[in-house]
This record gives structure tokens, sequence and C-alpha cells, in this order.
């Protein structure tokens, strides 16, 4: 049989070349997103109890009231903004899930989508597979700032999505208000969507505060907020996610998504909503990631490596060009390989495939990991 691909160059994920090499050289695993900890005993005793509560059949298409409900509470409390319980929330298989679906609503042949550099993998294929045309703004290391004269003149009468990511994947950076202001300007009076990936909307560093297009009146009518629950609160394999936007642009989105996966997990829905209650399961996330982070970087700060501490994520960027001038992908694959430690190198999220000698490095693990992580990269000389 003769296939002819629509997505010809696209091959296996970073993420899992990373993992599996890191797993056939039991090397310690910093690349892929995920926490090395298990979540909170009560959460995972809530996904039980809903287990043994009967929660075990189809749940409600757009998610269990009592979620969308709990969800809505959120967004009051955090951004004293609203989005309908019945008509603006919907309960995602995650929020790849979700980003694929608000992709697939809207994007036909030829529209042209910005995307900011680096940018999470997920977003280029899903609008290649849908007919549309990217159209890449490069940020640049270490600071990764946006220049909106850029995108403005980026802007074109094809131009019908903007995607976002804040706190940014995999730079770590985040908007700031002048930046969403910037947005809502160049967005305003026009038909485009505004796709804004906020997964780790809990994860901000240094007292800064998460800069959610919510907050911004025009920006909130023409966007889709996409979150995950499993970033959240450490259950990453749960994958549950959720977005919100207002009720005409959420009802596309429902057409699509009763079709893709219709609903999600009933029991973990239950779970969740039970747990969100207590508003400190992720009010404290930012102070709980900050320890870590600076507990990673003051374990490397006399290491070769370079960096900038990340502003948000659990994610930090780490520049490798006082050590080697080798390529980052070569470099990381060596790092596995030699000092038994991966990372994922940043160049795969870049216009281009752009080299700017910085890997990745995922922190949500414990500290007796990050130790013996820092005392690896510690060891590293010239290469």
């Amino acid at each position: 049989m003769l296939l002819n691909s629509k997505l010809p160059t696209v091959k296996t994920s970073i993420f899992s070349v990373m993992s599996a090499l890191a797993n056939k050289h039991n090397a310690i695993n910093l690349s892929q997103g995920f926490p090395n900890f298990e979540p909170d005993q009560q959460l995972l005793d809530l996904a039980k109890k809903a287990m043994n509560s009967g929660r075990n059949q189809y749940a409600p298409m757009a998610g269990i009231f009592e979620l969308r409900e709990a969800i809505s509470d959120k967004f009051s409390l955090l951004y004293n903004s609203s989005y309908h319980p019945e008509t603006e929330i919907t309960v995602t298989a995650g929020a790849t899930q979700a980003i694929y679906t608000i992709i697939s609503t809207f994007i036909r042949q030829d529209d042209e989508v910005i995307l900011f550099c680096p940018a999470y993998d997920c977003y280029e294929p899903t609008i290649e597979l849908n007919g549309g045309k990217v159209i890449p703004i490069q940020l640049k290391a270490p600071n990764y700032k946006v220049d909106w004269e850029e995108v403005q003149q980026n802007i074109s009468s094809k131009t019908k999505m903007i995607i976002i990511n804040t706190p940014q994947n995999p730079s770590g950076t985040i908007f700031s208000k002048d930046d969403m202001l910037q947005l809502q300007e160049l967005t305003k009076n026009t038909n485009i969507i505004v796709l804004s990936d906020e997964v780790y909307e809990h994860i901000v560093f240094d007292g800064e505060n998460h800069q959610s297009v919510c907050l911004f009146s025009d920006l909130k009518l023409r966007s889709f907020i996409v979150a995950s629950f499993g970033k959240t609160f450490h259950v990453t394999g749960w994958k549950i996610g959720y977005c919100c936007a207002p009720k005409d642009l959420m009802d596309e989105f429902k057409k699509a998504h009763q079709f893709n996966v219709f609903c999600v997990s009933h029991p973990m829905q239950k779970a969740i909503a039970d747990y969100l209650q207590n508003s400190n399961h992720y009010l404290e996330l930012s102070n709980f990631y900050q320890v870590k982070r600076d507990l990673f970087l003051g374990l490397i700060k006399d290491s070769r490596f370079k960096f900038t501490p990340s502003q948000g994520t659990y994610f930090q960027g780490l520049d490798y060009s006082s050590i080697t001038n080798q390529r980052d992908i070569d470099f990381s694959k060596r790092l596995i390989k030699e000092h038994k430690i991966a990372s994922i190198p940043l160049s795969v999220f870049n216009s281009n495939g752009q080299d700017e000698k910085i890997l990745r490095f995922c922190f949500a693990k414990t500290d007796d990991t990050l130790k013996r992580a820092a005392e690896i990269l510690n060891s590293i000389q010239l290469f």
C-alpha cells in the first residue's frame, strides 16, 4: 500500500526518544515533564471513593457539573472572572486534546496561525493536519521577549489564530501584563481567535502573577483558555484537563469534542471536583516548585552551565555554550550515554531548528533526584 502521509516530516516525539534513551542507559530522567513523586494521598482516596460509589459509567459530554462548577469557582477566586459552568467550560482528556480540538474546530485550509517559538511540539502538527499554515515568531534566549511590532507585521487577512503559552514550556518564561495588553490591542476588532495554553498557571515564581487572558476583557471574548489538572496535581497519567471560552466559541468546540473523545474518566472527574474545594491544593503550588527550582539552581551555581532562573513551569533551561559547541541534540544524547542524565534539546521547539546551545531540565523531582542530578552536572567540564 502506498501512503501519502499528512505529516511526512514528523518523527517520534523528542520526549519519547529521550525517555527511551534514559531507560536504556539507566540515566536520571529530567527530560519528560512529569513528577517522580506521588500525588496527595487524599486525591487518590477521593478517586477510589468515586469508583466505589458507582461513578464508573459515561460522564456528561462536557464533564460532570460538580467539576465544571468547581472550575468556575476557581476563576472567580483567582481572577475575579466568570465562566458559566453550563455553557463555557468543557472537561477534556488532557490539555493536548483540548488544543487539538480547538485547532481542528477553527482552522481550515490555508488559514494562518501565529506561534511563538520555542513552542510546545503539539501545536504545529495539528495546524498542518488541518491544512493551516504556521507563522513562527522566533523568540531569543535568554529572555524570550516578544517583539510585538514583528507580530503585527506577520498578521494578515489570513491570520485565523494566535497561540500563546504562559508560563511557557519549554523556556520557563511568562507573559507580562504589558504583553497581554499588546496582544489585546493587536487582535481588537479582528476575527482572530487566541488559544491561550495556561497549563502551568499555578506555577509562577518570585512573586509574579499569572496574566491569564480572562483578565483582559476584549481578549477574553476571543480566547480559549486551556488548563491541566495533571500538571497541577501531579497526576499526568490521569490525562484530565479543561478549556474555557465564551459560549459562541465553546458551542463550536463541543461539536468536535463530542466526536473526538465525547467524555473523560468519570471517577477522576469526581475526585478532582472534591479536591478543588480546598483552594490551598493549587494556591500553594508556586511555593512548592520555587523551592525545588532554587534547590536545583543553588546546587549547580558553580557548574559550567549558565542560566536565567525560570519564571514559571517546572522546567529550567541551561546554557552549555561554555562546555562545547556540539549541537544540542547530539550533546543531550551524549549526556545520557556518558553521564547518565537526560534532558531535552531546545532546538526541536525552535523555528527551523535554531540551536542556541540550551537544554531543558525538569525539576519536578524529589530532592534526592535533584541532588544526584546536580552532582553529575557539576562534574561536566569541557567537551
